[in-house]
């Protein structure tokens, strides 16, 4: 499902805050992605729908919580067949706790470090 109709990116949950990961997965079956949610836990949003009458409701599963996203990226990160994915799932996993402090107080050097695993993430 993530490699057909999922992300994964870093996202910000508010202006203040750095980027975290964050794991999304798209469908018109909402059925399906609460059969996912219950494996994975997450929110289910539902998405505005401005044709009706030529689109399906759509929905979005969205996983933010950082204990719960690199659970799943350590258990699905071999199997994703889509490289950038792959890719992208195997940095957060070698990256991400290296250079996020608990308090979120950056000294100048480590702030540098964070900003550059964000800036390399969103080119591969």
């Amino acid at each position: 499902m993530i490699d057909g109709e999922g992300t994964i990116t870093l996202t910000k949950m508010s202006e203040n805050e750095h980027r975290r990961p964050c794991i999304t997965i798209a469908s018109t079956d909402k059925e399906l992605l609460i059969y996912i949610q219950t494996l994975t836990s997450g929110t289910i949003n539902t998405k505005k729908n401005y044709k009706p009458d030529k689109h399906k409701d759509s929905f979005t599963l969205v996983i933010k919580k950082k204990e719960r996203v690199l659970s799943i990226l350590k258990h699905i990160s071999s199997y994703l067949r889509i490289d950038q994915k792959r890719s992208r799932a195997f940095w957060i996993l070698e990256n991400y706790e290296k250079v996020t402090l608990r308090n979120g107080k950056y000294i100048p050097e480590l702030l540098k470090k964070k900003l550059l695993f964000k800036e390399v993430f969103f080119q591969i």
